[in-house]
């Protein structure tokens, strides 16, 4: 069975955009969590709108296939960086509402 190797692209670039659709999708929540709190809630949502543009700016050309053929070095790990730091906050939101 031969490789074809127009499909990997293609699945690259899906799986950039689910990764850009998921964390989209929970810094939503987290700003949601975010408007009817204090300063602190303020912050953290401030926090996971500022990790979510830092990894749209980064990936949007990846995702969307008018960028580079391969993603770089940095492009991977600040992301799996970005989707734990929105988990943590998530806690961190979590936590401070059972107060």
């Amino acid at each position: 069975m031969t490789r074809d190797p127009g499909l990997q692209p293609e699945r690259t670039r899906l799986a950039w955009r689910r990764t850009l659709l998921s964390l989209t999708a929970v810094t939503v929540l987290e700003v949601r969590l975010s408007l009817g709190g204090g300063t602190v809630d303020a912050l953290l949502g401030g926090v996971a709108v500022l990790g979510w543009l830092a990894i749209l700016l980064i990936t949007w050309r990846r995702a969307t296939g008018t960028g580079l053929r391969r993603a770089p070095r940095w492009a991977l790990p600040l992301t799996a960086l970005a989707a734990a730091g929105s988990a943590l906050l998530g806690v961190l939101h979590v936590l401070g509402g059972l107060r």
